[in-house]
């Protein structure tokens, strides 16, 4: 590198990080506002107002609102994973691990309450809508429902519980506790929609132990 070429190096590795810093910022605003109004009430409009910037400098980032909504599901997966499935990588192979997600995941489903899971209203949104989002969905949402299978699995394997259960149907019965205390709390706002998903669970257990 000559010593002209390093100035025009290190001021378009400076525009490359404003620019990755401008997007994450577009996305954490297209978030926020999914969780509200769910990925269909996205627009560049909206979000442009909301981030203070032109419509074009929105759509230079994202070149449609379909490709505006693919990297809120991303964001939304990246987070739900930080928040729930990598602390319990911290816990004992087996039971306590699969606990573990369970619990993480009750308390991102209670700490989404006001806001919404893009989740479950992205499934509502797009179950019959074939395309580039409702695969995103799917692919992320089988990312996360394979990673409950397995830890079922491991609590298996690990004689925690009975050798004959079935892990598919221990992860279905599982993910059903989260959509009813979803439904529940921010539905109808049950009060005691945590502790009967928690008391859900815990039967789950009980049917199941060697």
């Amino acid at each position: 590198m000559t010593a002209a070429t390093a100035p025009r190096t290190a001021r378009s590795q400076k525009a490359l990080h404003k620019g990755q810093q401008t997007k994450a910022a577009i996305v954490d605003a297209a978030l926020a506002l999914a969780a509200q109004v769910g990925l269909e009430g996205l627009s560049i409009g909206a979000i442009a107002e909301i981030t203070q910037m032109s419509k074009s400098g929105v759509f230079a980032h994202f070149g449609s609102r379909e490709e505006l909504q693919i990297s809120v599901v991303h964001e939304y997966h990246r987070r739900f994973e930080a928040e729930v499935f990598t602390p319990a990588l911290q816990e004992p192979r087996g039971l306590p691990r699969l606990r573990a997600l369970f619990d993480n995941w009750m308390r991102q489903t209670s700490l989404e309450i006001d806001s919404g899971c893009i989740y479950i209203s992205g499934a509502v949104e797009f179950d019959d809508r074939p395309g580039p989002v409702h695969d995103a969905l799917v692919a992320t949402m089988n990312t996360w429902q394979s990673a409950m299978h397995r830890a079922v699995e491991l609590a298996i394997a690990e004689g925690h519980l009975q050798a004959q259960a079935d892990p598919g149907q221990l992860a279905f019965e599982i993910h059903g506790l989260i959509l009813a205390l979803h439904y529940e709390a921010r539905f109808l706002r049950n009060p005691k929609g945590l502790a009967r998903a928690r008391q859900g669970f815990d039967n789950i257990v009980a049917r199941n132990l060697p």
